[in-house]
């Protein structure tokens, strides 16, 4: 349900019901954010708080309020949420816990959280177990702590489950403007995707950071991502909660090694969220992100007056996806005629200190390493806190390579600590980014440079929780053949009809006993026969019924190709090297069903085994194209049988010069 979340995140208005210790705290951190609206209070005993005379009863309020934080216990919060929705209120932060979030200790909770859904109706709510929100542009809150955000006239908008993480993230001292602080709690009526479609209706929000611990609607989060790209306002998530939740019922090797994080990470990638894995990260990619958005290339220039320094920078970046292009000749040339013959050009550069204190030298001699095709070059200078007055001359060539380079410049502290207050803001208001900490530096630029527009078809949903049944090998086999999967020619047979079944089929044979997940470990299949060895080999195998084939030669790679049902994400496409070493490597990558040839192919390219695919050392290629078909196919049975199917996967499909073609496929299917 659609709700307009408008008048509670930007209240004309608020009133707070409840304790005196959370009323007063409120009132005071609204005059110190110069909040103009109107304050009510609603206290039982009807004293003054902070100078505002409290009513004793809810009917006092005018129109319910734009925004109201209820600061009672869970029970009373009940009644009062719906009072409020009926006296039509703007909104209400719900501040009591004990309601889902303790359901295990408290069958009640579980109970009482949708008792408040129900009260609340289409009043927006958050949490409950939540602080509630700071908005820093006009001065609004309900927010009963001590929070560190100040006045701004635009910034990024900051959104968590977590009031605590929501508290320290406000106490930054990094530079960072933030416009919104929204502490989400349980999220009972109101998602995080919810409220940060709402914060992107307002202009002066210019990028989302989420901590995410669990994205519920997907829907709402299609919309979220769609919306941000047409607003132009970047996303960043830091997802926590990496645990097995999709791998505690399956049976096939991609569920080991597709866990639900898999599926979280595919899911962000798809959104177009770049993903951040600590805090500090988190907010250095805002801050790069406010001050000058997704980077253009994946490219970085260093400088620095310490070869160390240097070093470190290169080092830093490997396996971040950013690189250090090499000078081109024009920057050589305008370099020597700033430096001279005694410094060695390169990038990461050290330039030295000999034209240390001459603003206009410095800023000559960067200014060759901001070139056009540079994503974001970085100057590494740590500003003593003893007394930096000679560093005066670094902010001001830095701020002049911006000026005179129009190219994204940031200013880097390899401490963060090392990043003054002063200079921060000195720097961004010149556009220069003051970065803390060069590892957050290079991990910010990383995400800035690689976010993506989303994708415009929504993920294919996962539908309701089920078990699946292990399917036998030939039924599947013939499943996912209709949807256009190669598979070896073939049948299935009781161990009588296995001589009769050999003398249909040509060339070297597989048998397979059939209805076991991992075949091999159980000596469940053999290869390489002839039609003569075929009935000997099954009495030296587990008795059942048989699948026997004809066997795929001349492959050139082996492929994994699984489809896993994950509660949380969707249907998970793992893509990845197969056979036998599928969990020896670990060589994957992984999209939502639906992904198109595009996404597949550069799946494909990411891994460690694309150079057999392509044709390694002179040998011959595998069939690009037959190989998306039989992932497509495999895609295709999914989405036909979305609500039944739990599990598919293909492992290995041979490739060879001329085919793609699944040798053994397992199915789970309700």
């Amino acid at each position: 349900m659609s709700r307009d979340l408008s008048r509670l995140l930007r209240p004309r208005s608020i009133a707070v019901i409840g304790g005196g210790a959370w009323c007063a705290q409120i009132i005071k951190q609204s005059r110190r954010m110069n909040f103009a609206g109107k304050i009510d209070v609603v206290h039982p005993r009807g004293e003054v708080i902070e100078g505002v005379q409290a009513v004793k009863d809810l009917a006092a309020l005018e129109n319910g309020s734009d925004a109201v934080f209820v600061g009672v216990n869970r029970h009373a919060t009940i009644e009062v949420v719906r009072r409020l929705a009926e006296m039509g209120a703007g909104g209400a932060v719900c501040f009591a816990s004990g309601f889902s979030e303790a359901a295990e200790e408290d069958a009640a909770g579980a109970g009482l959280q949708a008792s408040l859904i129900e009260a609340a109706g289409n009043m927006p709510v958050l949490g409950p177990n939540c602080y509630g929100f700071i908005n820093a542009l006009d001065g609004a809150l309900l927010w009963p702590d001590q929070h560190g955000c100040v006045a701004v006239e635009k910034g990024v908008a900051i959104l968590t489950q977590s009031s605590n993480i929501a508290i320290n993230l406000s106490m930054q001292r990094r530079g960072l403007p933030v416009a919104y602080v929204v502490a989400c709690g349980n999220m009972a009526q109101t998602s995080q995707a919810q409220i940060a479609l709402d914060l992107l209706d307002d202009p002066r929000v210019t990028a989302i950071g989420l901590h995410i611990e669990g994205f519920g609607d997907l829907e709402a989060w299609h919309a979220l991502a769609q919306k941000a790209r047409l607003k132009e306002v970047p996303l960043v998530a830091l997802k926590v909660g990496r645990s097995d939740q999709a791998q505690k019922a399956a049976v096939s090797h991609t569920a080991s090694l597709a866990g639900s994080d898999a599926g979280a990470s595919a899911l962000l990638a798809r959104l177009g969220i770049g993903r951040v894995s600590d805090l500090p990260t988190f907010l250095e990619t805002l801050k790069l992100l406010h001050m000058v958005g997704p980077l253009d290339a994946p490219t970085l220039s260093s400088i620095s007056c310490s070869g160390g320094e240097a070093s470190l920078a290169a080092d830093t970046a490997v396996g971040s996806g950013l690189e250090f292009p090499a000078l081109s000749a024009d920057q050589r040339a305008d370099l020597f005629s700033a430096l001279g013959p005694m410094v060695a050009l390169g990038n990461p550069l050290d330039y030295n200190t000999y034209v240390w204190r001459d603003t206009e030298k410095m800023a000559a001699a960067w200014l060759p390493m901001a070139a056009a095709h540079i994503g974001l070059t970085l100057i590494i200078v740590d500003y003593p806190h003893t007394d930096a007055t000679d560093w005066v001359c670094a902010t001001q060539a830095a701020l002049a390579v911006r000026a005179r380079s129009g190219r994204p410049v940031a200013m880097v502290a390899t401490l963060p600590e090392l990043m003054p207050a002063d200079v921060a803001a000195e720097l961004m208001a010149g556009g220069v980014v003051p970065m803390s900490g060069l590892s957050e530096a290079i991990a910010a630029a990383a995400v800035a440079a690689t976010l993506r527009k989303p994708e415009e078809a929504m993920v294919l949903l996962p539908g309701h929780d089920r078990e699946g049944i292990l399917v036998d090998e030939g039924s599947a086999k013939a499943a996912l053949a209709a949807c256009g999967v190669a598979v070896p020619k073939g049948l299935t047979t009781d161990a009588d009809g296995l001589e009769a079944a050999a003398a249909t089929l040509e060339g070297r044979l597989v048998l397979k006993v059939t209805g076991l997940a991992h075949k091999s470990e159980a000596g469940g299949v053999r290869l390489g026969l002839s039609s003569d060895e075929v009935l000997d080999a099954a009495r030296q195998m587990p008795e059942g019924s048989y699948l026997i084939e004809e066997m795929v030669q001349g492959a050139v790679a082996e492929l994994l190709v699984g489809v896993l049902r994950d509660p949380a994400h969707g249907f998970v496409l793992t893509i990845g090297a197969g056979g036998v070493l599928a969990e020896l490597w670990q060589d994957t990558a992984s999209l939502l069903v639906p992904a198109g040839p595009h996404a597949i192919e550069d799946a494909l390219r990411s891994l460690r085994i694309w150079p057999l695919i392509e044709g390694y050392r002179g040998k011959a290629a595998a069939d690009l194209g037959a190989i998306i078909a039989a992932i497509m196919g495999v895609q295709e049975y999914v989405i036909a049988n979305a609500g039944t199917v739990s599990e598919v996967e293909i492992n290995p499909l041979m490739c060879t010069p001329d085919a793609a073609i699944a040798v053994d496929a397992l199915l789970r299917q309700a």
